[in-house]
């Protein structure tokens, strides 16, 4: 009778185990930032967890340094490497010192890639670019042509005129310049990445070109110097700066209406896309080879070039209706 009990109670044991198929353990994703206490990041982290939510089977550990160095980040990762993690994000403070610590983990089957400030193809399966400088061009020339229908006269306040990225910015920029007809770029100045000679710079334009309609500053310092002044010459509503900003420090300018609207990366969409990415690759739905595309969920589909990196988006648009909700965060 004992006998037949006992074989009862297996079949019982082994229909339940039949029935309720044992769960998934979750994706640990590490979101590994530049240091921790920086309000980009933190809204990063917002991100990161609204994927986690969406996906349903992802634990998202937030972690990074106290500070922004090389070694506290590789301290990080050895520590997520013991803790064998199934993912790893991160912003990098240094391209190539993470290099020999993100292979490591690599060896150890963690999934690795980089975000917002990359790592070395080496060091990474992966990276995600906020944007790329085809789509900021055609953003800052955009953002200014939004306001003016009817065509009118722009300036380009740059950083300096050995700067790389602002070069190419502006170069894309001039590639799309036929796509906004009636908007003319009267000229193009430097204010060498100093509030004091972006200040002056802008109010050149203004003396020099009375009819100028909008001044385009692709660098964060240049758009808040030009920003005031117009609002010392008393040119609100008459000139429209734009280009590229933080909404912290944009906020006033907004506010004043001497800017309209500008545009940088959303943290929170960095945030989530990463972690949607870093899942996909876990996951095995997703390779890193050139040319392939990766899911992001709401954010759409990542496509790989030769490096194995991509660009999220557009810059996202800030003005006045959402600016209150950004500026506390960055």
């Amino acid at each position: 009778m004992k006998f037949i009990k006992a074989i009862l109670s297996a079949a019982v044991i082994a229909a339940v185990c039949i029935a309720a198929p044992a769960q998934a353990a979750p994706k640990r994703i590490a979101l590994v930032v530049k240091a921790l206490g920086n309000g980009f990041f933190e809204a990063a982290a917002r991100g990161a967890e609204e994927a986690a939510k969406e996906l349903g089977d992802v634990e998202i550990i937030y972690t990074g340094p106290t500070d922004t160095t090389a070694e506290g980040q590789i301290e990080v990762i050895n520590s997520l490497i013991a803790q064998r993690v199934d993912a790893i994000a991160i912003s990098a403070n240094d391209a190539e010192a993470l290099v020999p610590a993100l292979k490591k983990a690599m060896n150890r089957g963690i999934t690795v890639i980089s975000w917002d400030s990359g790592v070395a193809p080496e060091g990474r399966q992966v990276h995600l670019n906020p944007s790329s400088n085809a789509l900021i061009g055609n953003m800052i020339i955009k953002l200014a042509a939004d306001h003016l229908p009817d065509g009118g006269e722009v300036a380009v306040l740059s950083a300096t005129a050995t700067a790389t990225n602002q070069n190419i910015w502006i170069e894309e920029m001039n590639k799309v310049m036929g796509n906004y007809p009636g908007i003319k770029v009267v000229a193009t100045v430097y204010g060498d990445d100093l509030a004091d000679k972006s200040y002056r710079e802008a109010q050149g334009l203004m003396q020099t070109y009375p009819d100028l309609d909008a001044i385009i500053a692709p660098t964060s310092i240049g758009i808040v110097a030009a920003a005031q002044a117009v609002v010392d010459a008393g040119k609100v509503g008459k000139v429209n700066v734009t280009g590229l900003g933080l909404p912290s420090e944009m906020a006033g300018a907004i506010e004043s209406g001497a800017s309209k609207s500008f545009a940088i990366w959303n943290p929170i969409d960095l945030g989530y896309s990463a972690t949607m990415i870093a899942h996909a690759l876990a996951n095995g739905d997703a390779t890193a080879e050139p040319g392939a595309k990766i899911p992001m969920g709401r954010m759409g589909t990542l496509t790989l070039d030769d490096d194995r990196a991509g660009a999220m988006s557009d810059p996202f648009v800030y003005d006045s209706s959402n600016i209150d909700a950004f500026k506390s965060i960055f």
